[in-house]
């Protein structure tokens, strides 16, 4: 298990670095072709916005090709994914489409708020962020998750009525409860609650349903019920909507400092973009760590929840052990790589916490 998290994690960290790398490079040393290319763009510079956006799309996916595909491979080595390569550049190019499409839009809303808002943007940029990643979490479960797995609904049978009895108990409107094909590239299993609102649902992998005892399904259940019950998926967007006026604020700063043409309101040209992009990226990696502390505290309570709800601790604890173990996963990361990427408890604490709830209880 360490000898394929270690090596994947730095593998991680490799496509993060180039990433970085690249993002610098575009905006500190942008080549003279492209510098000209973009400032040509200034006459239609929505126009030449959309295509910078989706060409930029496309790069950062290609210059991280030499970290994805050996960490493709390794997971094949390990047995995690079951995919052959036509299936991984399958799925790579709808990503990418889907990728060039949103970074596309995001580009046009951004050179357009820049222009027409020099001091302000700002403002419009945090409101914009918040609208889209709204409409983005409800129209997701339905337009664009499809495009990569087959999901129906849970046909009736003992993890239906168990799923519903426990909604019951909980007293929540669970939405709709969908099976997902993710034995199609993965032999991990997991469950996941998204979507609000009319798209709001739970789904389950079909690995979770093929390979777990029923008392460990239903631990799994009772846990993403907790983020149901607790409104999980709502209070991330109030997350953003907090964060994001301030964000913004210092990406405005930055783009100007890096590009001061940002400055020149309607003058402004698609060369800024580079430097948004830089400023982007810097902000949100920084906002990601207290983002993270945030999403561990939140699922350490979905943790409780399930333990409250459902019980059986023995089962919970057997679950984070096999999910450990088939997810090849690290159940106790080193403290600095939990501080800025773990986005749950480690496997180890949340172990802990159940047997310590099972001793009061």
């Amino acid at each position: 298990m360490h000898d394929y998290s270690g090596t994947q994690r730095l593998l991680g960290l490799g496509g993060l670095a180039i990433e970085a790398g690249t993002l610098a490079f575009l905006a500190l040393r942008l080549p003279r072709r492209l510098r000209r290319a973009l400032v040509r763009g200034r006459s239609r510079p929505i126009l030449a916005a959309a295509a910078a956006g989706a060409a930029f799309a496309v790069l950062l996916v290609v210059v991280q090709l030499p970290v994805s595909i050996p960490a493709e491979q390794r997971a094949r080595d390990f047995g995690l994914s079951t995919q052959d390569w036509g299936g991984w550049v399958a799925d790579l190019g709808k990503s990418v489409a889907v990728s060039m499409v949103l970074t596309a839009l995001g580009a046009v809303i951004l050179m357009g708020v820049i222009r027409r808002f020099p001091r302000s943007w700002w403002a419009l940029g945090a409101a914009a962020a918040i609208v889209l990643s709204a409409v983005f979490v409800f129209f997701s479960p339905v337009l664009i998750d499809p495009l990569f797995n087959k999901f129906e609904r849970l046909p009736d049978g003992p993890v239906r009525s168990e799923v519903l009895k426990l909604a019951d108990e909980a007293h929540v409107k669970v939405g709709q409860v969908y099976r997902v094909d993710a034995s199609r590239r993965t032999t991990g299993a997991n469950a996941y609650v998204n979507g609000i609102g009319g798209t709001k649902r739970v789904v389950i992998y079909d690995n979770l349903l093929n390979d777990f005892p029923p008392d460990q399904v239903a631990s799994v259940v009772a846990h993403e019920l907790g983020h149901v019950k607790h409104r999980d998926v709502p209070r991330g967007l109030l997350w953003l909507a907090i964060v994001a006026p301030a964000g913004m604020l210092v990406i405005q700063r930055l783009t100007e400092r890096l590009a001061p043409e940002a400055r020149l309101g309607r003058g402004a040209g698609p060369v800024v973009l580079p430097a948004a992009a830089l400023s982007i990226a810097l902000v949100s990696f920084l906002l990601n760590i207290p983002g993270n502390a945030v999403s561990r505290g939140v699922e350490a309570s979905a943790d409780s929840y399930s333990l409250h709800l459902y019980g059986h601790p023995a089962a919970f604890v057997g679950m984070q052990r096999k999910l450990a173990v088939q997810n090849v996963a690290d159940p106790d990361p080193p403290g600095w790589l939990q501080f800025v990427f773990g986005t749950h408890p480690k496997t180890v604490d949340r172990i802990g916490y159940a047997l310590t709830w099972a001793q009061d209880h």
